[in-house]
């Protein structure tokens, strides 16, 4: 029985409108990922697929979430953030509306996933775009990457595969 606060209970809309229940990548590990598209980062976008595509045969899934909190870098919306990451960067993983990461506005997810208060295991708000939280098969927040640490470094890499291999 896993007592443990999850990701699980919420939801957030893909940028196609969709609602989606987290709790429908229960048995997966996931980095989920603030992103935006006018960003010095925003080359990480190739890296976060590259990783992804790394990982396809397991259980592995990156979740993107644009937002604009951080020097406006994010003047795109809806289906325009989705054809930038796809015609730009070959994104294919799950790209969700564009959202708040930071503040009391903040989308409940990322205030419970910065916040070891609600996650349990750590505190670690987003101070730019690209930060990066690692979910494990459990729905668990284990751990966070900064915007510099990019998604195909050995760090992350090596986190991921151990938590792909935990069962």
């Amino acid at each position: 029985m896993n007592l443990k606060p999850t990701v699980y209970p919420f939801k957030a809309r893909l940028i196609n409108g969709t609602e989606k229940n987290l709790a429908d990548y229960s048995g997966k590990v996931l980095l989920i990922v603030n992103t935006a598209s006018g960003c010095g980062f925003t080359p990480q976008l190739k890296d976060l697929q590259q990783i992804r595509e790394e990982f396809s045969d397991q259980d592995f899934e990156i979740l993107g979430f644009p937002s604009n909190d951080f020097g406006k870098q994010e003047p795109l919306d809806g289906t325009a953030i989705n054809d930038f990451c796809q015609v730009n960067y070959g994104v294919q993983f799950p790209m969700f509306d564009k959202i708040m990461v930071r503040g009391k506005e903040a989308h409940p997810l990322f205030k419970f996933l910065a916040d070891k208060k609600l996650n349990g295991n750590l505190t670690s708000t987003p101070r730019w775009n690209f930060h990066k939280y690692l979910v494990n098969k459990r729905g668990e927040v284990v751990e966070y990457f900064y915007p510099f640490t990019k998604p195909t470094s050995s760090k992350v890499k090596k986190k991921i595969q151990r938590l792909l291999n935990e069962q």
